[in-house]
């Protein structure tokens, strides 16, 4: 019998969350480090899937198939595509740095009923976050990955609710109640998105005796699976309502800046670089494999959801006072890029849907850190509050403007590739879309540089006069998410390879080709 790799992978940091918890009161370093470490080998474990993964090859690798609920039909199915692998290894990724980031966010402190905060608990939520949410990627069993769909809400909502931000303008008694509410919200939101998502398992259960996505997705194919047209549009539903919460997709969207705001920086950071990143992928896996018909007849409706994401996200983001919540309603407008990748169904823009996935990911959380670190210098997340920081702190300045950039996708920067082909694959299908899209570009121009100008140059407040420069951690955790954008802006194939046979085999999930140039070549 060959190694669980899969299981392995997700198993590390569970395992690794139980021994962080344990660690003895007195131990909190202990724990950062035992945290740390787990990351890091889940990291190489997720580096060895990545490298044993064969783009050419099987569409689902490193499977693993056991019977769980044998009279039910559920199985423990796992197995990764192409763009399972790439986010698998996102995650993966992300995680030591958001541990980083977060070294202190959960030391004890003292605030007007001198509360102690459990810093075991913190690290120890967010490796059991991680290993939800890399299983919910290797899942290839629809009723265990609505399983773990689920479960991660729970770690996430005391992450948010009980590990805040605490540079806030109103005081801690105000602070504790808003960070109650945007825990709550977020609980709720995704609750009755999933409830809604429980339904429509039963009923493809119900219709197709059995919960594995392969069997479900091959019976369909060679037709010993017939769905009839409205029932296969009532569970599409069911099931993308969730994912578009998750997402979030307008006008589900709104606990998402909730969340972000009064989260710490790393944990806000773990809900829109890792957490969201669920949703979108199971568009992909379980949307367009499971409901192929019912995918292009709400292809219009979805559409224009996602350009009013777009639009709506940047256009509030202009207009916003708090650094947080500026990047919150950019990764609204950002997710209404991905689904429009996804649902223009062309090869482009799916490829380009996956790649801004990652890339998403890696310029948030070098935006969103440097912002924490910022933020939790000055004690203040008002963006009012600052001014001239780039003569005092001329590093943190600098990789807070490459994660503006990076925002805006720069040409040159990872963003950029992801966008561009998101706009080429919508053009050529829908090529109003396409330009209003577009229009999403500009605003993000807008925020970005508006947010860098008022907060890093002009004159020096006296507040931040003192205020100094990234320190070794905090490098340690910029510097390879910077170098990263900077690779994949100029050379993304490592990741197209891995994601674009994945792609067309959704393509041809859904029956859809690339639209053919309607220029005649020149004769």
């Amino acid at each position: 019998m060959s190694f669980p790799l899969l299981t392995a992978t997700a198993a590390l940091p569970a395992l690794g969350a139980v021994a962080t918890a344990a660690v003895p009161a007195a131990r909190r370093a202990a724990a950062k480090w035992l945290a740390l470490l787990v990351s890091l080998a889940t990291l190489a474990l997720a580096a060895i899937v990545l490298v044993r993964f064969d783009p050419g090859g099987n569409r689902y690798q490193l499977t693993e198939s056991h019977s769980w609920i044998k009279d039910f039909g559920v199985r423990y199915e796992l197995g990764v595509d192409g763009i399972g692998v790439a986010l698998v290894a996102l995650t993966a990724l992300l995680i030591p740095f958001v541990i980083l980031a977060g070294w202190h966010d959960a030391d004890p402190q003292e605030t007007g009923n001198t509360r102690w905060r459990p810093t075991q608990g913190f690290f120890a939520l967010i490796l059991a976050v991680e290993a939800m949410v890399i299983i919910s990627f290797e899942a290839t069993d629809v009723f265990l990955f609505y399983i773990f769909f689920e479960a991660m809400l729970i770690p996430m909502y005391f992450l948010i609710g009980g590990f805040g931000d605490k540079a806030h303008e109103h005081g801690d008694e105000v602070a504790a109640t808003q960070r109650s509410y945007a825990a709550v919200k977020f609980l709720l939101y995704n609750l009755v998105g999933g409830l809604i998502m429980l339904a429509a398992v039963i009923g493809l259960y119900v219709v197709a005796g059995n919960f594995s996505l392969q069997e479900i997705v091959q019976a369909r194919a060679n037709g010993s699976l017939h769905m009839a047209t409205s029932t296969e549009r009532w569970l599409f539903l069911g099931f993308f309502f969730a994912f578009a919460v998750k997402a979030p997709l307008w006008p589900l969207h709104t606990w998402l800046p909730n969340a972000m705001g009064e989260a710490t920086a790393p944990v806000a950071v773990l809900i829109t670089a890792v957490v969201d990143k669920v949703g979108t992928f199971a568009m992909l896996r379980f949307c367009l494999q499971l409901f192929p018909e019912a995918s292009k007849w709400a292809t219009p409706a979805i559409l224009v959801l996602a350009l009013i994401s777009i639009v709506y996200g940047a256009l509030v983001a202009v207009g916003q006072r708090d650094i947080k919540r500026l990047v919150a309603y950019a990764s609204i407008s950002h997710f209404g890029f991905i689904i429009l990748g996804i649902f223009a169904m062309t090869s482009q823009g799916q490829s380009g849907a996956t790649l801004y996935m990652v890339n998403h990911g890696i310029s948030t959380a070098a935006l969103m850190l440097v912002a924490g670190f910022l933020i939790s210098r000055r004690g203040s997340r008002l963006i009012a509050d600052y001014g001239g920081v780039q003569k005092v702190a001329p590093v943190l300045a600098g990789t807070f403007l490459v994660g503006s950039l990076a925002t805006l996708s720069l040409p040159g920067l990872a963003p950029f590739v992801s966008e561009f082909l998101v706009l080429v694959g919508t053009f050529t299908r829908y090529p109003a879309v396409g330009i209003v899209a577009t229009f999403g570009i500009v605003l993000a121009a807008l925020y970005t540089l508006v947010l860098y100008q008022r907060t890093m140059t002009g004159p020096v407040k006296a507040e931040v006069a003192e205020m100094p420069d990234l320190r070794v951690r905090e490098l340690l955790v910029v510097a390879p998410l910077i170098a990263l954008l900077i690779f994949l802006g100029v050379y993304p194939k490592p990741v197209t390879d891995i994601v674009n046979p994945a792609v067309q085999q959704t393509m041809s999930d859904v029956h859809k080709k690339d639209p053919q140039p309607e220029v005649e070549a020149a004769k």
